[in-house]
């Protein structure tokens, strides 16, 4: 609340977020059974995870970090910089990675902060390969020359979340819907991830997750239809994205030129 206080002086929205982080959350377990949590305000300290003033919070308590490893000089020592957001964060630096590490440990702990040594590691590039905000930063291909350049693409991870999203959208809950609404959603989801995730080589990504919204809005088409079969030939292609309109992904690339770097 103090570095919050340093940017907001009106009382109400102060006491207003102050609520907010001492409210008691309410968890959901695999067997659907509710506790009701009171972390934050126990503790006094940590914010609700998931809530959408967090990575907010976060960012602002997370530049006193920044600010701290400025200000103590070890960005000139090590000739490294951090980049952030909300709790996560890189130190990119040419050398001394360890000896890096171990002085963010130390400015961390001075504002109370602990580092996670489960999702810290030292990665050396281009030999080595790191996710960040949803992002693989590695050794990257180009499909025209062979090159090799140190790159970025969606990492696995946000595929496979966005992969179990759209399956999601297409489950048999859904066949009691209309087909415009399942697109709609699907569409929302689809131009929200490729919105995001539109630097680097990122065709192989579109394709395959185009490929996977494909094959579930057939296969939904399938079900609600009662059709057996693979649908392809009832429900070509042309027909889901021209006639129902769903989202082409690979279209989008025509205008991002290094998405096939």
């Amino acid at each position: 609340m103090t570095s919050v206080a340093r940017r907001v002086v009106d009382r109400q929205i102060l006491h207003l977020l102050k609520m907010w982080l001492e409210a008691p959350v309410d968890e959901t377990d695999d067997q659907g059974r509710t506790r009701r949590t009171t972390r934050s305000r126990d503790s006094k300290r940590g914010i609700p995870q998931g809530a959408p003033i967090s990575p907010l919070l976060s960012n602002l308590y997370m530049r006193r970090l920044v600010l701290g490893w400025k200000r103590l000089g070890f960005e000139r020592r090590f000739g490294a910089r951090i980049v952030s957001y909300a709790d996560d964060l890189v130190i990119c630096c040419r050398y001394q990675a360890e000896e890096a590490l171990a002085a963010l440990r130390q400015v961390a702990t001075r504002i109370g902060l602990t580092v996670n040594e489960d999702k810290t590691h030292v990665c050396r590039l281009p030999q080595g390969r790191f996710d960040f905000l949803g992002y693989s930063f590695e050794r990257c291909y180009s499909e025209k020359t062979g090159r090799s350049y140190l790159g970025s693409r969606p990492s696995k991870k946000s595929i496979q979340r966005m992969v179990a999203a759209i399956s999601a959208q297409t489950e048999r809950r859904t066949l009691c819907l209309d087909a415009d609404i399942v697109v709609a959603r699907l569409n929302r989801k689809l131009l929200g991830w490729a919105n995001y995730f539109r630097l680097g080589p990122v065709s192989k990504s579109y394709r395959a997750v185009d490929a996977h919204a494909t094959l579930r809005l057939r296969r939904w088409l399938c079900h609600k239809h009662k059709i057996s079969g693979n649908g392809k030939t009832r429900f070509p292609e042309q027909y889901l994205h021209e006639t129902l309109g769903l989202v082409y992904l690979p279209a989008l690339t025509r205008h991002l030129p290094w998405a096939k770097a």
